[in-house]
């Protein structure tokens, strides 16, 4: 089964029904995207197909066949943060740190589609759950990356 994973063409052996997040995290061993609550209710497994926030826990692999997935560890580097990464350092966002890759990975979604949002979209758009509240940080921080951005 063939995917371009984090802008590469990827094959990978497993069962088409096997969820995106156990395939990444087991089978291609790219850990940065958490297992939160295997319910699509947390967010902490979000990655982008094909540009779109996807909850990861309850993707099967068979729904990506094909698809460009994009993970946090294509998100930026050391050298290179992208400006989200650079925001949510400035602002100060993760405080346990648990949810932040699948945070990052639906706010870059969000900045794709809406380039300058308002806190209404940023507040719809972003749906995952953070035990630690960091949530008016994570808005400043998607602000801060907007107006990088522009």
């Amino acid at each position: 089964m063939e995917l371009t994973l984090n802008g590469k063409p990827v094959a990978v052996e497993a069962d088409p029904s096997m969820p995106l997040l156990w395939v990444l995290r087991d089978v291609l061993n790219l850990t940065g995207t958490k297992f939160g609550c295997g319910v699509a209710a947390c967010g902490a497994c979000t990655v982008r197909v094909d540009g779109e926030a996807v909850r990861s826990c309850v993707t099967p692999l068979s729904a990506v066949l094909g698809k460009k997935v994009q993970t946090i560890e294509a998100l930026g580097t050391s050298e290179r943060p992208h400006a989200l990464q650079a925001a949510w350092i400035t602002e100060q966002v993760p405080q346990c740190g648990y949810c932040q890759s699948g945070m990052l990975m639906a706010a870059a979604a969000l900045l794709e589609r809406i380039p300058q949002p308002s806190d209404a979209q940023i507040d719809a758009a972003m749906t995952n759950i953070c035990r630690c509240g960091s949530y008016q940080r994570v808005r400043a921080a998607i602000h801060r990356a907007a107006g990088a951005a522009t």
